[in-house]
């Protein structure tokens, strides 16, 4: 038997857990905090994210001990945010992870590094590449919650490997596809929690659905030219773990990236946005990410630096988005 570990205790891991246990006889589950650990073996469901799912007792093996977690596994899925993932891994070795096969669920890049998650546990934990995968949407873990008909990607360059987590992950109401592409699938998803704080800050100065949707259509353009500039491949962006991915972050209600940048379009500071979702906008500390690795590359990205210049330089996003609208076409 191949056990599975899903590790995080936010809403998309509780999602994951939930998904996994159609198909599993028992999921390893890693959450930071004692207490919550306690909380979901004794009442079956998270006290904090998407509540309202329940576990049955018998399928979940819950532990804030991460070593315990991972040597009772051999399949791990990373659901910690990017900024948090070096130090929820910092007392674990090269050696514990030897073997392990690693799916990442994050949208994000480790900033330390500036790494997205296939490459960081590859450079940093000497994680064959072969052994890594993603998980891509389109797919918001509060549908899934309402078990409403969702799709994902599971991609790796190794095809068993994805072909197996694809089968562990399909049920009633999640269909799976899988890809190839890790780099391509991975840069996406972070560039479009990115564009979909771009469209939230639009959608809070009162910008309407006929300006979102030039933004949006030049989103997947400024995808495509960035994911093709780092790792050239025959893929086509108009594949659901591209656009689909990018549509329903940036017009979804339960986009917490769409959510965050309304706030801030809406006149919250960073910090007053951040404390009052009390929620990881990945988006935040993806652009940051990007620009950086942009001065390499050189690509094109107008939307990507109005919302760099809002978020980090403060420029007002009346001005910026004023400017970014007679980039657009």
């Amino acid at each position: 038997m191949i056990n599975i570990a899903v590790i995080g205790g936010g809403s998309w891991a509780t999602a994951l857990v939930k998904m996994l246990c159609n198909n599993c006889a028992s999921v390893n589950w890693w959450v930071r905090n004692k207490e919550t650990a306690g909380y979901i073996k004794n009442f079956h469901h998270n006290p904090s994210y998407i509540s309202s799912v329940e576990f049955e007792a018998n399928k979940i093996n819950v532990s804030s001990d991460l070593k315990e977690i991972i040597s009772r596994s051999d399949v791990l899925i990373m659901a910690v945010p990017s900024a948090f993932l070096k130090e929820s891994l910092s007392s674990i070795t090269k050696e514990e992870l030897k073997n392990k096969k690693i799916f990442s669920a994050i949208k994000g890049i480790v900033p330390e590094h500036n790494l997205i998650i296939a490459e960081f546990f590859n450079q940093i934990f000497e994680v064959p590449i072969e052994n890594i995968g993603v998980i891509s949407g389109p797919c918001h873990a509060e549908e899934v919650a309402m078990e409403k008909l969702s799709y994902l990607t599971i991609a790796s360059q190794n095809a068993d490997n994805a072909k197996f987590l694809a089968e562990k992950l399909s049920c009633r109401y999640i269909k799976t596809t899988v890809s190839d592409d890790i780099y391509g699938t991975e840069y996406s998803a972070v560039l479009k929690n990115v564009l979909a704080i771009g469209a939230g800050i639009c959608h809070g100065l009162g910008y309407g659905d006929n300006f979102l949707s030039v933004l949006i259509s030049n989103g997947i353009q400024e995808i495509k030219r960035f994911v093709d500039a780092v790792h050239p491949i025959t893929r086509d962006i108009k594949d659901s773990a591209y656009l689909g991915d990018l549509l329903v972050t940036a017009y979804s209600q339960f986009s917490r990236n769409r959510t965050f940048g309304s706030m801030i379009g809406k006149g919250y500071s960073v910090k007053s946005a951040q404390m009052e979702m009390n929620m990881i906008a990945e988006g935040y500390y993806g652009v940051k990410c990007i620009h950086e690795l942009n001065k390499q590359y050189k690509v094109e990205m107008p939307i990507t630096d109005a919302v760099y210049h809002v978020l980090y330089e403060k420029i007002s996003p009346v001005i910026e988005m004023r400017i970014l609208s007679d980039k657009l076409s």
